[in-house]
């Protein structure tokens, strides 16, 4: 048999070395993400087709969208009903997100548009834990309940203990897993709340510099059902980034095991949320 040469024998290497890293012949996995706003000042930058043409070239299939107000939402969920999946924010204006959890107009402004039966949760909203028995938040907690919506918190995790404890049939979607909250933190809360479920967005201690942290890993296996990732266009600039932040995405999903990363990246969320 004759030997390889030297260029020949370093190409083949070269392709093993991938196949190692990245599984063989590995796709990137389609993308359900759980948190995208379309406010005001993104629906001014970008049509609705634009801002859809953006999501799905970033490989994201159906994502959940709330917006401030909430007719950036309606805007998408129009033209594409079976793409996007739509959150009621209980901002009318930025200057909702610290007193909602009071304010008889904010609950006015939710009842109101629940009438309109497309809404698949509430949030995402921001709350202190001293305003997790708020009367607007009760409320809120029971239109949830009574209609089978998730509620979207931007909180901490002795806030979102104190929603599943108050709230215990409710379904919590955790945004950004806490922001600060470690793994093993987010493991915990998991394990003791099975109405709990948990999106990565801006998460990017989950893999420093490219490689899946091992705290992570340890608690995506442990509960593999419970977690979607995410983007958070929460400012204008970040619609550009959704193609970034979903490589970044993919890149650490290809070090899980095929199944988990299949569940992460866009079964659970499909699970959660069938289309209608």
């Amino acid at each position: 048999m004759r030997s390889l040469r030297p260029r020949t024998l370093g190409v083949l290497l070269g392709a093993l070395a991938s196949l190692v890293a990245g599984g063989a012949g590995a796709a990137d996995l389609p993308i359900f993400d759980a948190h995208i706003h379309y406010s005001r000042a993104d629906w001014d930058a970008y049509t609705p087709e634009r801002a859809l043409s953006m999501l799905a070239r970033a490989g994201v299939r159906r994502a959940i969208v709330s917006s401030t107000p909430d007719d950036g939402t309606l805007k998408l969920y129009e033209k594409s009903p079976a793409g996007i999946v739509p959150f009621l924010r209980p901002y009318r204006t930025p200057a909702d997100l610290s007193a909602w959890p009071r304010s008889a107009e904010v609950q006015a402004y939710v009842e109101q548009r629940l009438q309109r039966g497309v809404y698949r949760g509430i949030g995402e909203f921001h709350l202190s834990a001293g305003d997790a028995d708020a009367p607007v938040v009760r409320r809120v907690a029971e239109l949830a309940k009574t209609g089978d919506l998730f509620l979207h918190a931007h909180v901490g995790e002795e806030t979102v203990e104190k929603l599943l404890t108050l709230y215990p049939e409710v379904r919590i979607l955790w945004a950004h897993a806490g922001m600060s909250s470690s793994a093993a933190t987010v493991g915990r809360v998991l394990d003791r709340y099975p109405k709990l479920w948990v999106e990565l967005a801006l998460r990017g201690d989950v893999a420093p510099g490219g490689t899946l942290a091992a705290d992570w890993r340890e608690v995506f296996l442990r509960h593999p059902e419970r977690f979607l990732v995410g983007t958070d266009t929460w400012v204008t600039p970040r619609w550009e980034q959704i193609r970034e932040s979903m490589r970044a995405v993919q890149d650490w999903l290809a070090q899980l095991p095929a199944e988990v990363a299949e569940r992460i990246a866009y079964l659970n969320g499909e699970r959660l949320f069938p289309s209608r």
